[in-house]
């Protein structure tokens, strides 16, 4: 990212935390970071979510990375949930540079736990019937999504990786590439261990779905 565009987003990061205090977490994601765990570039208030300046990507980021969306669209005022249960007001922004490519991602998360706690007590008190709540989208890092995407896989094949034949673990590693997951760095590493097979074999596994993928 341009140094130019890099100190107008900290100014506008840094503005927008002063105007809304300690509860406001503003953070940019440079989605061009050679390493999408270490993506975060800029951040003010980040004790809202436990982050900090290197720290990995969002979802939301890793997306923008794996699919490279030339046109993503921002998403604006929706609810996100942190590991330790803070529920915030979110919003992603997708800031572009020359040509109008995606440069980064500014994130705007507000937490409102104490504001719900104030709604729910009102609520109470005037509430006629019972009201259902979906549930808030989880704020989670990168780290965090390579070993959900790991779940997700070992629960698509339906049996555990110490009972997988060859076939079973091409499957789920092909689900794990299809995923993005090997865009996290040394993630081979992790992916080949839980598996219990060599690189080597993990690569040759990812080659295969893709030439299977091409033929088909």
């Amino acid at each position: 990212m341009e140094a130019s565009k890099l100190e107008a987003l900290r100014q506008i990061a840094k503005g927008i935390a002063a105007q809304f205090g300690s509860s406001c977490e503003v953070v940019v994601h440079d989605v061009a970071a050679k390493h999408p765990e270490h993506s975060i570039v800029i951040i003010e208030n980040g004790h809202v979510t436990g982050r900090k300046v290197g720290d990995g990507a969002s979802h939301v980021a890793m997306e923008q990375v794996r699919n490279a969306d030339a046109q993503p669209m921002d998403h604006l005022s929706y609810l996100t949930k942190t590991p330790d249960g803070k529920i915030l007001k979110s919003s992603t922004m997708y800031i572009r540079g020359k040509g109008g490519k995606v440069v980064a991602i500014l994130g705007i998360n507000y937490d409102i736990s104490s504001l719900l706690m104030v709604e729910s007590a009102v609520r109470e008190l005037t509430a006629a019937g019972d009201s259902t709540q979906t549930e808030p989208e989880k704020i989670i890092n990168v780290n965090d999504v390579l070993d959900e995407l790991i779940a997700q896989s070992v629960a698509l094949v339906g049996k555990p990786a110490a009972l997988m034949n060859k076939e079973d673990k091409m499957r789920a590693i092909g689900f794990l590439s299809q995923s993005g997951a090997f865009l996290v760095t040394k993630s081979g590493d992790k992916v080949a261990k839980y598996f219990g097979i060599s690189k080597y074999t993990l690569y040759s596994y990812i080659d295969k779905q893709q030439e299977d993928k091409q033929n088909g």
